[in-house]
């Protein structure tokens, strides 16, 4: 288990905590493309790391995002007027464009160049894999993108991404999503039987853990019985610092499905839960059909809070939609979808867990791999200026994960190497169940 001392050490993200800073040294997704769609169209707010901002689509095309607070008299720039390629402060008329420079102050004299010294704190936007990217760290040229497989697709190969807001740390939900040993309890299906996505089914739930330390996090295969000649491996790759590409099931047809966790706040975290297809594309009607029940998403109505469209109906407050009935005949939880199981269960443990009740088995190897592994480059970090893993290296993201039955003789990183290489041309590896 991690100390007090440590875990908050992982787990605060404000500005100029350790943690907060070492992962401003990544890009960061803030929302799907197609949630700012029009030039000069409403601005929106956002809260990333602990920081409240202003993110906009200018005139021009380009996304903006600024600090909510305007650098006159701290007004909200969200009442702004997204305007002729800027926003524009209604209380006084301050207008800055997408770099954060003021570039009109109309309620100070023609001849002043006041506004040629006022800067509103800005963070640089890319966008790539129909997603926005913002990066909040101190490099005045950002490093590049990093080049994760669904970026390089096109998009008739991405499938829509599903968001939701979850209340609690960004940790414990990345631990939940690294602990590969709850999936046959918390998202099984009772008996084979059941509908297939209604939740997965595997006669061993005790599966043996082998762990790769790569250049850009972990790779690590989980084990389980098959047959008596085969085994049946899940092989999952984490990706420095917040995402995991997870096996895919078997009616995703070869998709690779994978989550990023990016930090709100100390106490909640949004999950990004995406899928692409490396070489081929979705029908319009694969995209109308969502996710199915098997990942389970659906929304209170939007609002214009910071991701106010990510709040699932199942909550703390109705048990997360769970069925006594469904649970005591289909599925292991009676709570529908991956999606909110894994919300009920890391929500339950508070906004943010004390780690120094936990009681940790073999089981458990990933999770307390990760963390060493997270300590270790946040103290190269906070103590040397070392920059951690993948920052400038954005070609160490093109991974993929696996879900394979192999013969039992077989070295499954050998057998799975082929199938992890994100490169085009290369076999995908979804042969399990």
């Amino acid at each position: 288990m991690l100390g007090k001392e440590e875990s908050e050490l992982l787990s605060r993200v404000g500005p100029n905590t350790p943690m907060g800073d070492f992962l401003r040294e990544y890009w960061l997704p803030v929302v799907p493309s197609d949630r700012l769609v029009e030039p000069d169209g409403r601005p929106q707010r956002v809260r990333l790391l602990c920081e409240d901002l202003i993110l906009f689509r200018d005139s021009d095309g380009r996304p903006g995002l600024l600090a909510n607070n305007c650098a006159h008299r701290g007004a909200s720039l969200f009442f702004g007027r997204n305007e002729e390629a800027g926003l524009r402060c209604v209380y006084h008329g301050w207008k800055y464009d997408v770099s954060g420079r003021c570039v009109d102050m109309p309620n100070e004299p023609p001849e002043s160049n006041f506004k040629d010294k006022v800067r509103q704190t800005a963070y640089p936007c890319q966008e790539a894999g129909g997603i926005v990217w913002t990066y909040m760290g101190p490099r005045s040229t950002p490093p590049a993108l990093p080049q994760f497989e669904m970026n390089l697709v096109p998009e008739e190969q991405r499938f829509t991404t599903e968001i939701m807001w979850r209340h609690c740390n960004w940790l414990q939900a990345l631990e939940g999503c690294l602990d590969s040993s709850h999936v046959y309890f918390l998202h099984s299906r009772l008996r084979p039987e059941v509908d297939p996505e209604l939740g997965v089914h595997h006669p061993d739930r005790n599966p043996h853990f082998e762990i790769v330390p790569t250049d850009w996090g972990l790779m690590y295969g989980a084990r389980r019985e098959q047959d008596a000649e085969h085994y049946y491996w899940r092989v999952t790759q984490y990706l420095f610092p917040y995402t995991l590409l997870f096996p895919s099931l078997v009616f995703w047809k070869g998709a690779i499905p994978g989550h990023m966790w990016v930090p709100v706040d100390d106490y909640n975290v949004l999950n990004w839960t995406f899928r692409y297809h490396p070489s081929e594309p979705y029908s319009a009607e694969e995209k109308a059909q969502g996710w199915g029940p098997a990942m389970g998403g659906s929304y209170l109505p939007p609002t214009t809070q910071p991701f106010g469209w990510t709040r699932p109906v199942g909550q703390r407050d109705n048990d997360y939609l769970l069925d006594p009935e469904i649970q005591r005949a289909q599925t292991f939880t009676g709570i529908p979808g991956v999606l909110l199981q894994d919300q009920a269960v890391t929500e339950s443990m508070g906004p943010m867990l004390d780690r120094t009740t936990e009681h940790l088995g073999s089981a458990d190897l990933v999770v307390i791999q990760a963390r060493q592994l997270l300590l270790k480059h946040l103290n190269a970090y906070k103590k040397s200026g070392v920059l951690p893993p993948g920052v400038d290296q954005p070609e160490l993201y093109r991974r993929r994960s696996a879900s394979v039955i192999l013969p039992k003789s077989d070295d499954w990183i050998a057998a799975t190497k082929d199938w992890v290489d994100a490169r085009p041309g290369a076999p995908i590896g979804v042969l399990g169940t």
